[in-house]
């Protein structure tokens, strides 16, 4: 449970520990600018960001009755982050599987990808595809997802 927020946490605590520095040196403004950039980072890398992660046993049920994508990810993954932040609204019509939170996910990932934890990879119609371009992703919803 802790291991998603680790990295988060981390920014936080690393900023918050410079900024006081600075803003004791007499630097005010340099820690607070500086504090929000951490925060920023914190808040970029955090599970915050991405859809309410389900189960891989949850997701293969809802893709099987909406035909909708399953997107493995795990937090502090550039690349999830740009997956989610370029498919937008979209984002929320996928089934997300945080591989660090199941680890029947995490199975299937590196069953999928050579024995590595490789995310994004998103299984479409029970097709694994590692690290798809957003746009193609956003291409499997149906019509009717895309518009709304």
């Amino acid at each position: 449970m802790t291991r998603p927020w680790l990295l988060p946490i981390l920014f936080l605590a690393s900023g918050a520990v410079i900024a006081a520095g600075l803003i004791a040196r007499g630097s005010t403004g340099e820690g607070v600018v500086l504090l929000v950039g951490f925060a920023l980072l914190a808040g970029l890398n955090s599970p915050l960001v991405f859809p309410r992660s389900v189960s891989a046993a949850e997701a293969r049920r809802r893709s099987a009755a909406d035909g909708r994508p399953i997107v493995f990810w795990r937090p502090g993954c550039a690349y999830c982050l740009r997956l989610r932040f370029r498919l937008r609204r979209h984002a929320r019509r996928l089934h997300w599987v945080d591989i660090w939170r199941d680890p029947e996910a995490a199975a299937a990932v590196r069953a999928v990808n050579d024995g590595n934890e490789t995310v994004p990879t998103v299984f479409v119609a029970g097709r694994p595809h590692t690290n798809p371009d957003p746009a193609w992703v956003r291409e499997q919803l149906t019509p009717d997802e895309r518009r709304g």
